[in-house]
């Protein structure tokens, strides 16, 4: 599939071909649900944790006799159903994280190139270049129509339109290894250079 190629100020500068491979898929709302998942649970902390009655700071002595008080029976204070005792199956440090194919996890990625090309969301550039000022940078943003927009550079991310960007709201930068299906499906618009579209056919063949 053929898509146009525009410079930062808006002018044409050619046009690309784009794999069918990576660009021409039919979306699954289903394999895309299961990598943004094993993202997101990936990134999650799992530093949560309640203190067990092994762990509370009362008295282990029994805090009253066992039979003749008409109450119920009850060993130290640390229980679960006393004020300050320890907690029942509550969280504990864990990992959330769960195994996926690599090959799962391309794939993913292939149905979110596809899924912003088919929306019409994906804009390709000549390249990241800029002169290094911010206020330039966020006017041809604004031009151009870019609320919230990731931009995928090639192996590497241009400094000087990284420095220029950094302060622009909703717009975020990525070098070709750092694309994923999460950041990807986040935004309104796909901005991807021509070296990004090289280094991810590379990347995915």
């Amino acid at each position: 599939m053929k898509l146009d190629v525009i410079k930062l100020d808006g002018s044409n500068a050619g046009s690309v071909d784009l794999s069918e491979d990576l660009f021409g898929q039919e979306p699954r709302a289903d394999i895309l649900h299961r990598v943004v998942r094993w993202q997101r649970n990936n990134a999650q902390a799992g530093t949560h944790k309640v203190k067990t009655r092994s762990e509370t700071s009362y008295s282990t002595k029994k805090i009253y006799r066992q039979k003749g008080t008409g109450g119920a029976r009850h060993g130290d204070r640390n229980a679960p159903i006393f004020r300050g005792g320890g907690i029942y199956k509550g969280p504990v440090v864990r990992s959330h994280g769960h195994d996926l194919p690599k090959k799962f996890r391309k794939l993913g990625l292939k149905h979110a190139l596809s899924a912003k090309a088919k929306a019409g969301e994906l804009v390709v550039i000549e390249d990241a270049a800029t002169e290094g000022k911010t206020a330039a940078l966020a006017k041809q943003v604004k031009n151009l129509g870019w609320k919230r927009a990731l931009v995928i550079d090639g192996a590497s991310v241009n400094e000087d339109f990284l420095k220029a960007s950094r302060n622009i709201e909703g717009l975020d930068i990525l070098p070709t290894m750092g694309a994923n299906v999460y950041d990807i499906l986040k935004r309104d618009t796909l901005v991807i250079t021509k070296a990004g579209i090289e280094a991810l056919e590379a990347r995915l063949k």
